[in-house]
Formats: structure tokens, sequence, C-alpha cells
């Protein structure tokens, strides 16, 4: 008789035991998806799929795209091609690693066919965690030996602008790591006039930079080369990773330098690094940084760099900068901001000692050599004083300025009496403004306000300018330290000048002025010699020479010129002195740069032998003559030259004062006195006999 099964043998699957089977089932599926997808990944030939992956990646950047190499994908710790420096946890967990081999991205449609791209081998790891919230997560993508060509057909025409698709994706591209090794890049612009080649090679065991560059090539017509470092890996996620470079450009005579860091270098956020400048003229520096800069002698500066750039806004600051403009020091801070209708530059700058002969630049007064060696075509004619060379106001509006600059000390040639010299310098669109232009002159100052309008509406490149000069306590022995005569003289000057007119250089702008000049020397002394020579008193000036010279009381010296349309006439110009009146008119032509003044010395006191006979100075400003009216040319060098030197500039070149003598003065009764004698015919007109 069979045994009877026992009740619990009997019983159903209860609840309990089908919930652990179905937990079997769910942890046997998660094990195999992974193995599954390990075993896909490892084994399936991914050469199939690039045609689709072409045909797609063409589409959506609408330009011809090909991977005419191997596509393979295998298990691989990104870590394993990281320095030990550059590896985080993650790079150690292994990840789908894809290899794309012969790359190529084609230029778009309307431009010459070619590759805007190529690449020998790019490869990435991909976050297989991060697909499941949507998100592509790459953080290392890798390109060896790359090669890019970027062509620049106008300024609407390019192959690196790229068609956006405006409609949201649902994806997300979390790229945090780029790396480059050996490769070419090529970039050809016609708007800048560009065609310079980079080569990148990898650096071996560099503690600071992973690879170096050489740079070679053409810009804005001007040959180009140089080269530096840059490191390994830089960051797309950390804005804060600090990303090294260093480099030196030359380009002619002029070189750039740089040293320091990067942040964030695909979208350039920060920078800051020690700069290097130096060149044959800081304008040259136009072309590679957009800032409007002065014509100088040739420079060289050292400072520290820093930016902050923001869409739609930036800001570069040039700090503790100092360095060399000719043989004068220079020194200070420039702040560059960007984000209004112009840039704006803006800044203090200051020289200890400032050489006056390196300003002459600003203003096209230097040599004809020293044109040339800061890369100026314009050549000074021979025989011309007034600078002739043309300022480019067509560049006055690319940005606003507002920068002071002092000089402490002021090393010249003595017969040059300048001391310390200030000014604030503003540019507003196009205008630009030095108010004031302040500086020491023999013992006094003169203060200048002056105006430029450079915007274009008084023609192209045409500058209508405004001049306001005001002269104070100028010392007569000082401004003349080169006239041994001039040296027992005591007395100082007081000058106004207004002056406008329009041009383009220094000689239009005085070709076409119009105002007046006047200035006063009252109560002080003069040379008796000076005034013996100026008369030609034959036996004083050789008494004078034998037993000494002594001071002479002067009365007044007052001049005052009209100017119109490049001709300054003279409307009084007296010298009173106890002992003699000299009186002195004509006229000189700015435009033609002649002169003819008549100087007629009158005494007050008997002599052994006077010579009464005017003296005339004609001819150019580059060697005017001064001769006697009826021959005595033996008295020529002496009594002409030494009352030339003085006559001339004064009438010519001061800046003159437009607060008159009292009523009751000699200086009043001479002014009268002049103004109704009959004046010198014009430069180059002689009077009828």
């Amino acid at each position: 008789m069979a045994e009877p099964t026992p009740l619990a043998a009997q019983r159903p699957p209860g609840p309990r035991r089908s919930k652990k089977k179905i937990g079997l089932w769910v942890l046997a599926v998660l094990i195999a998806l992974p193995v599954i997808a390990i075993i896909v990944i490892a084994t399936f030939d991914w050469n199939r799929a690039r045609p689709w992956i072409n045909n797609k990646v063409s589409d959506a950047i609408d330009r011809p795209f090909a991977i005419h190499g191997d596509l393979t994908v295998s298990w691989e710790r990104p870590a394993a091609r990281m320095a030990p420096a550059e590896r985080t946890w993650r790079d150690h967990i292994p990840w789908p690693y894809l290899v794309a081999r012969n790359t190529t991205i084609g230029n778009p449609a309307g431009m010459a066919a070619g590759n805007m791209a190529s690449v020998g081998q790019f490869s990435f790891s991909l976050d297989p965690l991060a697909l499941l919230d949507k998100r592509i997560g790459i953080p290392l993508l890798r390109f060896d030996a790359p090669r890019v060509d970027l062509l620049r057909l106008d300024a609407a025409t390019n192959n690196w602008t790229f068609q956006r698709n405006e409609q949201p994706s649902r994806w997300n591209l979390d790229l945090e790591r780029v790396v480059l090794t050996d490769g070419v890049i090529h970039v050809k612009d016609a708007v800048t006039k560009t065609d310079v080649t980079a080569r990148v090679r990898t650096l071996e065991r560099d503690p600071i930079y992973g690879a170096a560059f050489t740079l070679d090539g053409t810009y804005n017509g001007a040959k180009v080369d140089g080269g530096g470092k840059l490191g390994s890996v830089f960051s797309l996620k950390d804005e804060t990773a600090p990303y090294p470079i260093q480099g030196e450009f030359k380009s002619g005579k002029t070189r750039i330098a740089i040293t320091g860091t990067v942040t964030n270098p695909a979208r350039l956020a920060a920078l800051d690094v020690q700069l290097e400048l130096a060149g044959a003229s800081m304008a040259r520096l136009y072309q590679f940084t957009g800032v409007l800069l002065p014509e100088t002698p040739a420079f060289s500066t050292s400072g520290r760099l820093t930016g902050r750039l923001a869409k739609g806004a930036s800001r570069w600051v040039y700090d503790g900068f100092a360095g060399k403009v000719g043989t004068s020091d220079i020194g200070g801070r420039l702040d560059y901001a960007t984000g209004g209708a112009r840039p704006v530059l803006s800044g203090n700058v200051r020289s200890r000692q400032l050489v006056f002969a390196d300003l002459a630049p600003l203003v096209g007064a230097d040599s004809n050599a020293s044109k040339a060696a800061r890369g100026v075509e314009t050549k000074q004619p021979t025989g011309k004083v007034l600078p002739v060379e043309e300022f480019h106001t067509e560049r006055w509006t690319a940005l606003d300025a507002d920068v002071r600059f002092a000089a402490d000390n002021i090393v010249r040639d003595k017969a040059l009496p300048i001391s310390k010299l200030s000014s604030h310098i503003k540019m507003d669109n196009g205008v630009l403004r030095l108010d004031p232009l302040e500086f020491g002159m023999a013992g006094g100052t003169v203060r200048t306000t002056i105006r430029l309008d450079g915007s274009g509406r008084s023609g192209k490149n045409a500058i209508k300018a405004m001049v306001d000069v005001r002269a104070r306590k100028i010392g007569i022995k000082q401004l003349f330290p080169k006239i041994e005569q001039m040296q027992a003289t005591a007395g100082q000057i007081n000058a106004d000048a207004e002056l406008s007119a329009t041009g383009n250089s220094v000689a239009s702008l005085l070709a076409t002025s119009n105002g007046e000049l006047k200035a006063l020397v009252s109560e002080g002394t003069v040379s008796k010699m000076l005034l013996e020579m100026a008369g030609l008193n034959v036996a004083n000036i050789v008494v004078t020479k034998l037993f000494g010279d002594k001071q002479v009381e002067l009365n007044c010296v007052a001049a005052d010129f009209a100017i119109q349309d490049g001709i300054a006439r003279t409307r009084s110009f007296i010298v009173d002195t106890e002992e003699a009146i000299i009186t002195v008119d004509g006229a000189i032509n700015l435009a033609g740069e002649q002169m003819e003044l008549r100087i007629r010395p009158e005494t007050k006191a008997l002599r052994i032998f006077s010579l009464r006979a005017p003296l005339y100075v004609r001819g150019p400003f580059s060697k005017p003559d001064v001769a006697i009216d009826k021959g005595v040319l033996a008295m020529k060098a002496g009594g002409a030259a030494a009352l030339a030197v003085v006559a001339a500039p004064l009438a010519a070149l001061l800046p003159l004062i437009n607060t008159g003598p009292g009523e009751d003065s000699d200086c009043a009764r001479l002014l009268a006195q002049a103004r109704q004698a009959p004046s010198a015919p014009p430069p180059g007109r002689r009077q009828r006999r």
C-alpha cells in the first residue's frame, strides 16, 4: 500500500516564492543587458553605421561630413590616455571609447570645394549613465593630427559659421575637456589680409605645457612669425580652471609676447598674462589690437594684462606697465572697455623723464629717417619746415578716449626752454580734445586748449581745428638761452592766441588758419649790446665790446598780428626802451612758408655814427635772408642776425596776449602810431618804388 503524500508537499506555490523568482529574473536581465551591450559594442562592425552617420551629420551641419577610415568602439578607461595630474576618479571607470579615423568636414555651399577640417583620428569616451538623463556626456575628446583651414572671402562669407537649429533639442551635449595633438591650423582671411599657418606638436615631460606651436605667414601684408606653448588639456566645463599659454609673435618691427593663463579658452572668459609690446611706433599696433594709439618713436613696454569677456561687452586692463618710448620712460595703467556705442580707452600715463624730441612723431615733425624707421611713407619735402605728414582721421571714430598724461621732467635742447608737461586727452566720436595741454616754458606757463574734429563732418580725412593759447610770465632771458647778449636781459612775456583752421596736417592747418596773436612785455630791462647791434651804431658797439654791457630800461614790447587764410600780418610790433624805438611790420605766409618783415630802428640819443637804413627779413622759413635795405653787407651778420632771432620768432611763433597796456602809457601811444603807419607788402610781393 502506498504511503500518503505529506500535506506540505501538496501546497501550491505561495506569493513569496513568486516574488523571489521575479526578483531573480529582474536581476538576471539587469546583469544581462550590460553584458549584451558590452558584447555588442565589442563585436559589432561599426563600419556599417558610417553611411548613416555621415548623412545625418552632413544634414545637421549643412556641409559634407565623412568618416573615411575605420569606425570602432571599445571599452577603455580614459585615465589610460591621460597624464596623472589630469585624471579624476571617473577617468578610471571603463566607458565606451569611440575611434574614427580619417574624418573630414567640407566647405559650405557657395565656396570652393575643399575641406574646412580633417583629422587623422578623433576619439572620445562616452558616459553611458548620462544617456538615461538625455545627456551626451563626453569627459574627454581627443584629436590626433588635425588640420583646420579657416577661410573668409569677405565680411559676410566664411567657412567657420555653421547654421543653427532654432528648435530646442531634447538632448544636451556635455563636453568637458579637449586634447589636441600634432596638427596644423591655416587661416586665410581676405578682410584682414591674413595668410597664417600654425603647426602644433605634442610636448613630453613638460610639467606645465602639453603642446608647442610655431606660426608663420603674413598679416595685413606684413610677414608674421612666432611660436609658443599651450596646456595639454583645456576644460570646457570648469570655467575657473586656468589654461596655461605662452607665446611670442613678430610682424616687421612689432613684437608681442605673452605668458600667463586663459580661463575657459573655448569662450575666452578671462585672461591674465604678462604682456610685452615693442615696435617701431605705437600706431602700428592698431592692425593687431584695434586700439587707436598715436605715432611714436620705437617703443617697448611690459605689464600685466587682464581681461574679462562677456556677451556684448568686455574689459581689458593693462596695469603697472613700464617701458621706453624713444629714449623717454613711460608707465601707468590703461583700461579698454567695449559694450557702448564705441570702445573706450581710459587711464593715466606718466613719464618721469621725457625727451622732448620723442614728441616730434605726434605731429610728423621728426626727420625722414625717423619716419622710415616707424613705417611711414610720407617724406618731409626738402626746404619745408612745417610737417606735411597727414593724420589718419579715418580711425578716429573707432573708439573714445579719456587719458591723462604727465611728464615730471623734460630733457630738451637749451634752445627750447620747456619744463614739465601735462595734458588731459579726450576723444568723443571722432573729436579729439587736449583740454588742457599745459607746460612750463622759460620760467612761466603755457596753457593750451586744442579741439580737433576728425569725425568727417568737415570733409573726408579733414580736421577742423580750434586752438586757444595763454602764455604767462615767459622769461626773455630763458626764452633765448643760446644768445649771449640776451643773458643780461630781464622782463617777462604774456601772450594769447586764438586760431581756427581746416586741414589734415600741421602744414595744411596753418595754411588755412584764421585768428589773432598778441604779446606784451613791460617794465623790464634789455641788453644795451643787443640794441646797439640792432641800431647798427658802429662806434658804440666797439665801445660796449671793450668796456662791457649795461642794462637799458625797457618801456615795453607790444605785438599784434591778424591772421587770415594763412597770412599773418602785423597790426603793430614795437620795442620801446629809454635809448631806442624799434618797429617791425610785414607779413608771414604760413601756406608758402615765406616771410617778409621790415625792422626799423630809431635811436633816442646822439650817436657817434649811426646807420639808419632798415633791416629786412625775407625768404623761406628754412633759410631766411637778413639784410640791410641799401647795402652795408659787412654788418649783416651782427645786428641783423641778432634782431632776427628775437623779432621773427616773436612775430611768427609766439602765442600772444589780449590784455593791452594802459591808455596813458608809452605802449598805448606807440601802438596807436604803429597802426597808422603803412604795412609792408605780403611775402613774395615787393613795394613799388
